[in-house]
Order: C-alpha cells, then structure tokens, then sequence
C-alpha cells in the first residue's frame, strides 16, 4: 500500500493501517494544524467550513490515546443530529477495526429514537469511546447507567448547530461530570458570541484554528442562476432534474411543508424521491439514510438540517428551490456537492425578489453563471445583474461628465443645445474607454 504522510505523527500501527486503507495520503490543512496540539492534551477550537477533514483531525488523536486496557470511558464525542453522530461513530468503526486483537478498543453510539431501556441493559460494560446526540448521553448519565467521570476528552462538533438548537445546555451538564483536567475539542463553522461564555468556563487558553476557506464554496462547484420568469416552479424544477439526469441531486427548501409539497409532486412525476426533514420519526430518518447511502433515490428533497453535518456520498447536483434565509447556509448547502475534488452543480431558481440576496451572495465571492431550459436545452443567458451594472455605469458617466463640461460664465443664445452635444460627445468617448 502506498505511504502516507500521516506517519510523521507517531501513530500506532494499527492507526497507520486504517489510514492506508482509508487512502488518506496527505492530511488536511486542519488536520496538520491540530493533531499534534491534540495528542499533547491541549484543548483546541477548531474553525472551518464543512469538508476540510476536521472529524479525523479529532478521531485520529483520540483513538490514539485511548488505553484498551482501561474498562471505562475515556472520550465522548457529542453531535447535533442523530444522522451525524451515527456518521462519526461510522468512521471511528472504520478505524478500531484495525485494532491488534488483544488491544480492541470498545466504542458505543447514543442517540434519541432508540430503546433507551435496551441501551441501559447493554451498558454493564462499559464503552471506552462514546459517541452520540447531548440529549440521550445526559439521559443516560441521569439514569447512572453510563459513568463519565474519568473520561477527559470531550468533542463539541457542529458547536454553532448545538447552540442553534438549544443542546449546549446538555453539553455542559455533560462536561460538569467529566474529569476535572478536561481537553475539550470544539469544532464550528462559525464562533457566535452566544457560544464563547460556554467556551471560557472550559477552556484555558486554547489553541485556536481558523482554516479560512480559500474562496466562499469548493473550487469545482459550478453555480448557476435559472430565472423563474412567470413560469410554474415545480414544473421547472421537474425539467430542470430530467435534463441533469443527476448521480444523485438534494433539492433543498426552507421549510418542512414545502420540502414534503415538492417531493409529493415530483413522486407524482414517477421520479425517485426521498425527503429528508426534522419532522420524520427516528425510524424514518434512519430507513431514508440508509436508503441513501444503497441508492435507492436519484433525488432527495431537504430542509437545511440536510446541509449541516450528514455526509451524502456522491451528489452530483444541489438545486436550490428557495434561496435559505441565512445565506450562510447557501454556502452549506452547496458544500453537499464538488467533494474531494470532484465537479459539482449548484442550481438556484430565482426570480426579482431574490436580487438583493443574490447580489450578497456575489459579495461573498460567489460566482454565478446565468443560464435557462428552453425546450429541454440549457442557454446561457447575460449576467443576471446586466441591467443594474449599465444603470450604475451609466451613472458614473454622468457624474464624470458633468464634472468636465461646465456652465460656462457668460451664458450665450443656444448655450444648452452646445452643452448637450458636448455632454454627448464626452459620454461616447468616456464609454468607449470603460469598454476597452
């Protein structure tokens, strides 16, 4: 197997071995940055857009230094959403597979919409590694079936979400009952002022990582502006999926009724649909992940729950049937499509209410490209901003003009006719020099 450059941090050989087989050659610019401060016990904040590797950049130092020796649990790990902290616990599965038999390190998942009383009885033995939702592992501490207190790691994942979601106040119940010399790994997408007094009553000067994106969105994202234009919506959202023919598109919406209208509609039009929202049960969510991850739908409709912290493998294509109301999560949303360096769509139906949006968009860096579905064909079309770009300039060369052409101070018979023509003239020239 080839080498890997993650062998300068002194991992174990099993470790080395899950990475090769992971195919993980060079690590991440978050990866580089925090695993050796992780394996020297510091605490870290950890701030980067989705993508970036971050969850092995906690879960390869921890089961580092876990001691399979030690009967008890020594890391919790803490997410969000069910869908997430499944995932992790997924590719923490992936790695203590590799354990040496007579070192296997025990790691358990905790999250809410399973048997709780099940969940107690299995816990006579307890696991070394726990990953799970804030909500089911405070139960589970409630009822003194899982015991924390010589455990002294703790990762907040998605800390922006946990606080949006109000799960901070679990988080830090379950800190309360962790060791006293407490590493605390926290990793966000943002730092909201809201989160930094839970930060400060954990965490002693921590080392603090921010992997600035190098642009708004991954490079190979392609982001295009389909103008409504009178027409019906889910008409044009049906033809716009059919002349795709995607891998796999997530169509997102705002809010969870809009996300079951459109996937009605579209199942209606024989398209494989799944939907994915906050209001499906546990066993709901769980039957669609997996159906997901078998492929069983070339589409998906989602609320934004969708875009922050659920790893879909393989979508080619992110439709936007409403622009999010924070545009941050256009970002997130996008972010589920042009993975690990492969192209992706990123498509938004538009119409003139969406302008100012839009243009903020722009201002974060995004790049859009116009384009519409005439008769089946994708046309590009000008820049959806052309007309406020020829207003905006036409104003400048107005003001430059009436700068150069003055009132001259003895008026004569006709003075206004000569100024007009002269304004004229002094336009065609200014214009002819902004075109070159």
């Amino acid at each position: 197997m080839k080498e890997t450059r993650f062998e300068r941090f002194a991992f174990q050989p099993f470790i080395i071995e899950a990475i090769k087989h992971l195919r993980f050659y060079k690590p991440t610019e978050i990866q580089e940055r925090l695993i050796p401060s992780i394996l020297r016990g510091e605490s870290v904040i950890g701030q980067s857009q989705t993508g970036t590797g971050k969850t092995h950049a906690y879960l390869l130092p921890i089961i580092e230094k876990i001691d399979p020796s030690r009967e008890e649990v020594q890391a919790v790990i803490t997410a969000p959403t069910r869908e997430l902290a499944t995932q992790i616990y997924h590719e923490a599965l992936k790695m203590i597979k590799h354990c040496p038999p007579d070192a296997v390190i025990h790691a358990r998942c905790f999250i809410g919409g399973t048997d709780k009383q099940k969940t107690i009885e299995k816990l006579k033995k307890q696991p070394q590694l726990v990953i799970g939702t804030p909500g089911r592992i405070n139960d589970l501490l409630r009822e003194q079936a899982l015991f924390v207190h010589k455990a002294d790691m703790l990762v907040v994942d998605e800390a922006d979400l946990m606080l949006d979601m109000g799960f901070i106040f679990d988080v830090d119940q379950i800190a309360a009952k962790m060791a006293n010399q407490l590493q605390m790994l926290v990793f966000s997408a943002t730092i909201p002022e809201k989160l930094k007094p839970f930060l400060r009553k954990y965490m002693e000067n921590p080392k603090y990582v921010h992997v600035a994106p190098k642009q708004a969105t991954a490079e190979k994202i392609e982001h295009i502006l389909v103008p409504l234009r009178h027409r019906d919506k889910l008409k044009l959202l049906y033809d716009m999926l059919v002349a795709y023919n995607p891998y796999l598109a997530i169509v997102f919406t705002n809010t969870k009724k809009m996300a079951d209208e459109v996937a009605y509609a579209l199942n209606e039009k024989r398209l494989r649909v799944g939907v994915l929202h906050g209001d499906l049960t546990p066993r709901e969510r769980k039957k669609i992940m997996k159906q997901i991850r078998d492929l069983e739908f070339q589409y998906i409709v989602a609320t934004d729950l969708a875009a922050r912290g659920i790893d879909i493998e393989g979508v080619s294509h992110v439709i936007n049937y409403e622009l999010p109301h924070d545009l941050e999560f256009y970002v997130h949303r996008v972010g589920r499509t042009g993975r690990a360096g492969y192209e992706g769509v990123a498509a938004t139906i538009y119409e003139p209410s969406d302008y100012d949006a839009l243009a903020k968009l722009e201002k974060m860096g995004i790049e859009f490209i116009q384009r519409d579905l005439v008769s089946g064909e994708w046309t590009d079309l000008p820049a959806w901003n052309q007309r406020s770009k020829r207003t905006k300039q036409a104003g400048e060369i107005d003001q430059l003009v009436k700068k150069t052409v003055k009132k001259p101070k003895k008026v004569k018979p006709g003075y206004k006719k000569k100024m007009k023509e002269e304004m004229e003239k002094q336009k065609k020239r200014l214009r002819r020099l902004k075109n070159k």
